[in-house]
């Protein structure tokens, strides 16, 4: 591209056009002068500036143009240094009217210089802003994936990037196949591809050994990048070949290609980054071979730099995002195997709390998607929805603090307890047998056996009737002995119980049931008195301290907070801190609503029969009315139907 002078129509100076020469400048005479926007950035140019060009512009014309050009100021014969009016700082040079060819020649040289130096300065800062924003870009993806810890989403980040700093039409990762044993992968597995010119593209993943037979395996097997300005016309030394299959198939057409291998820190290859068809225009569809002929380029050293960068990032990021998913499957084999030992203590709660996760993370759902109500502007993260899942499965671990026999206890009497009264009633049935024995032989021997035919039927109604009311006894403490789910029962007949006596076999007098006995089967609700309950709840304190005690991530860490409170009730008469409403969280209130409801809903246990779940409900709004229970979540767990997904499980 020819050097530009710029003059004013007509104008020469003596009989030299301003020192044109044909063979180097291109001479382009103008009636105004041209703006700084108008002029190619990458052409060095002079403009020869007299009063006929300065009148046409305003001083900001002229002072953005010296920007973009050199500007050399043409006087009249008789000004022998530039007239006042000219912008003498703007000035590469002054020449009068009058000067000599030589002069004019030498003067015009000197600013083709200077209009040279200003291009090479534009290029250069030009050059710098690129490479200046190229690491700022670099920069943010590294931030981006970094911050990434979904592997899918991360292999889309990283391609997409890949894709947009070289302006390629496709690409595709792969990734090495992990072994058991730490020894070095032998093949790699095909994730991920993207195709601007074929965007509806099936997919299916596939492997391929990491060795010189192909691209991505050589540059797995060597560490080393490849740059091929067209994989159809490969040396024939090379052991690597391009499988046309895929462009036979959908009449693509590869041609160049960057394969480059992703490296960890530790200098170990944990996948291949492969770039397809650069292009001049990046939004460009390389729809025939000749459009392929003209858009496709090669991959320069600069973008094999740009694109190593990004592979090393990358690397990093896949790393840890492997890393994190073993830590997450390390930590969902401890939470496993947590409540595989809750309910290995108490096998018919088994599932418990794996459907209070379920149900509170669905809720959960349902609350984030909710745009009304008090908590419309309540959003949970995936890592939120993780640690209610977390803090379901794990709200019942201090369990194994309580002491088994009350963890299992069936009914309100310990089954020992009950067999003692059940021989306690079997002797007093045997006795009133010998008593009646006795009292028909002692009639036989007394009255003779006239007498013994009339008073034998009163002994064997007396027999009777103490036979009955034994029997009763006996029923009236199996059926008290029944736990019940809602407060209920007056106990008279238990009370008269306990205040008749018999004799035992040391002649003591004794109540025929105990107080301690009494106690139990006066329990209104449930099948615990207040020590034991006490106990029982002491799991909760058992699981929060437990809890507690993990060096819980920071997307955990509200884990042991959500299960402490998940007994506690709205109007602070929960347990174990009886703390009110604003102690207690969305997620925790969420979850004392799963709970109770999958303990009135679990099937059948020795000590309770499972209701149905519209009486499940029913009792939980109870429980809301009274101010328990948060009444705008349990509208939502009964309107979106929450329930449904343990009922169908």
């Amino acid at each position: 591209m020819k050097p530009l002078l710029i003059a004013a129509v007509g104008r020469t100076i003596s009989s030299a056009p301003l020192g044109r020469r044909e063979d180097d400048v291109e001479l382009r005479r103008v009636p105004a002068l041209p703006t700084a926007a108008s002029l190619d950035a990458a052409r060095p140019t002079v403009v020869v500036l007299d009063r006929a060009l300065l009148q046409s512009a305003d001083a900001d014309q002229v002072r953005d143009l010296a920007r973009a050009a050199a500007l050399v100021a043409l006087g009249e014969a008789d000004d022998a240094e530039p007239p006042a009016e000219f912008p003498v700082d703007l000035l590469t040079g002054y020449l009068p009217a009058s000067a000599a060819v030589g002069t004019i020649i030498a003067m015009l040289r000197g600013a083709f210089r200077h209009a040279a130096a200003i291009v090479a300065q534009r290029r250069a800062e030009a050059e710098q802003e690129l490479r200046h924003q190229e690491l700022t870009e670099l920069t943010h993806v590294g931030v981006a994936l970094s911050t990434e810890r979904d592997l899918l989403r991360l292999l889309e980040m990283i391609l997409t990037q890949a894709r947009r700093i070289t302006a390629s039409d496709a690409g595709s990762i792969y990734l090495t196949e992990r072994t058991t044993d730490g020894a070095p992968a032998t093949t790699l597995r095909f994730k991920l591809t993207q195709n601007h010119s074929l965007p509806a593209l099936p997919f299916s993943e596939f492997t391929v050994p990491v060795d010189h037979a192909s691209l991505s395996g050589y540059a797995a097997a060597t560490g080393e990048p490849l740059v091929i300005a067209d994989v159809y016309l490969l040396p024939d030394n090379v052991t690597y070949k391009q499988n046309r299959s895929f462009d036979e198939k959908f009449g693509y057409r590869t041609k160049s290609m960057l394969v480059i291998p992703m490296k960890t820190h530790r200098d170990e290859i944990i996948g291949v980054l492969q770039l397809i068809n650069r292009k001049r225009d990046a939004n460009a569809r390389l729809s025939s071979a000749d459009v392929v002929d003209r858009e496709v380029i090669t991959y320069d050293p600069h973008a094999v730099e740009l694109v190593s960068a990004l592979a090393s990032q990358a690397a990093v990021a896949i790393e840890n995002s492997r890393l994190y998913e073993d830590i997450e499957r390390l930590f969902e084999g401890f939470v496993t195997a947590a409540v595989t030992a809750i309910e290995s203590r108490d096998p018919t709660t088994s599932g418990h709390s794996g459907r209070v996760a379920t149900l509170t993370v669905a809720l959960a759902e349902v609350v984030d998607r909710a745009n009304d109500g008090p908590y419309r502007d309540v959003r949970f993260t995936r890592e939120q929805l993780r640690e209610l899942r977390y803090a379901g499965l794990l709200h019942d671990f201090g369990k194994v603090g309580v002491r088994e026999q009350v963890l299992v206890k069936e009914k309100k009497l310990y089954p020992k307890d009950l067999d003692i009264i059940r021989q306690r009633f079997a002797y007093l049935l045997q006795s009133a047998e010998l008593r009646f024995e006795h009292d028909r032989a002692e009639l036989l021997l007394a009255n003779g056996r006239g007498a013994y035919d009339a008073g034998i039927e009163r002994l064997v109604c007396e027999r009777q009737a103490a036979r009955d009311r034994l029997r009763q006894y006996v029923d009236a403490i199996v059926k008290a002995n029944e736990p019940t789910i809602l407060p209920e029962g007056s106990f008279e007949e238990l009370t008269e119980i306990n205040r008749a006596t018999y004799v035992d076999f040391d002649g003591i007098e004794k109540p025929l049931l105990r107080d301690d006995e009494l106690q139990f089967l006066i329990i209104r609700k449930g099948n615990l008195d207040d020590r034991e309950r006490r106990e029982i709840e002491s799991h909760v304190t058992h699981t929060y301290r437990f809890l507690e005690q993990i060096p819980w991530t920071r997307e955990l860490k509200g884990i042991p907070e959500i299960a402490y409170g998940h007994h506690e009730k709205l109007n602070g008469r929960g347990y174990p801190r009886r703390i009110g409403a604003e102690a207690i969280t969305v997620q925790t209130r969420m979850m004392t609503i799963s709970d109770i409801f999958d303990a009135l809903t679990a099937k059948d246990r020795p000590y309770k029969r499972a209701v149905p779940w519209e009486r499940a409900l029913d009792i939980l709004h109870m429980e809301a009315k009274d101010g328990m229970l948060d009444p705008d979540l349990l509208a939502r767990f009964v309107e979106a139907r929450v329930f449904e997904s343990v009922l169908k499980s």
